[in-house]
Formats: C-alpha cells, structure tokens, sequence
C-alpha cells in the first residue's frame, strides 16, 4: 500500500523533492539504511520497509504517525505532537489505509477462492 501511495509501483519514480524509486526514499536516508542503488526495487524495499519498522517504533507502534513520518518527516510529526495539519499528509494516510484494505480484500477473496 505504502509503495502504491509513493510511487504507482513506479522502479524510476522521482520525486519533486527528490525522492527515489518504488518506497521514494530521499538519498540520505537511503544512504543511512546502507541503499547502494535506490533504483533497485530490492534494496529499495528492503530500505523502505526497515525505515517504516524504524517509524513504528519511534511512534509506539501508531501506523498514521508512522506514516505521517514517513511523508512529512518525524520532525513535523513531534512539532505538531500528532499528524501534521497538512493537505498532503492527510491525503496520504488516507490513501494508504485505502490501499491496505483494497489489497488485503484482494488478498481474502483469494483464499476464499483456493
């Protein structure tokens, strides 16, 4: 869901603000989770998803503050103590949350099915 959320599951997707490929980490951050090539949809996703877990955990397990993190960066999330009160950010919790049930609905009419 977040992948769909950031990228359309776009490999070459780049931000206006920089961020790259399928999870659009920023090049520092994908520097810091040890990311040689941010293009490859392997380490991409295995950078994104320890930056999440790590998300998670700064935010006592909350997936909307971790998410929000995730958009607008940790340091709006303890500014404003709780979801930034921005357009964007909101949207995108949104977006990812209808993601997750489309998928994991997807996913359920697949094993009623097997």
């Amino acid at each position: 869901a977040i992948i769909m959320a950031e990228s359309g599951f776009n490999p070459r997707a780049i931000s206006k603000k920089g961020a790259k490929g399928l999870m659009q980490l920023m090049p520092g951050t994908a520097e810091e989770l040890g990311v040689e090539d941010i293009f490859n949809p392997q380490q991409n996703i295995s950078g994104g998803v320890r930056y999440f877990r790590q998300l998670m955990n700064r935010f006592n397990g909350d997936v909307k503050l971790a998410l929000a993190a995730y958009n607008a960066g940790s340091k709006n999330v303890r500014r404003y103590k709780g979801i930034p009160p921005f357009k964007a950010t909101q949207y995108y919790i949104k977006k990812v949350f209808e993601y997750y049930q489309l998928y994991k609905n997807q996913m359920t009419g697949e094993f009623d099915r097997a």
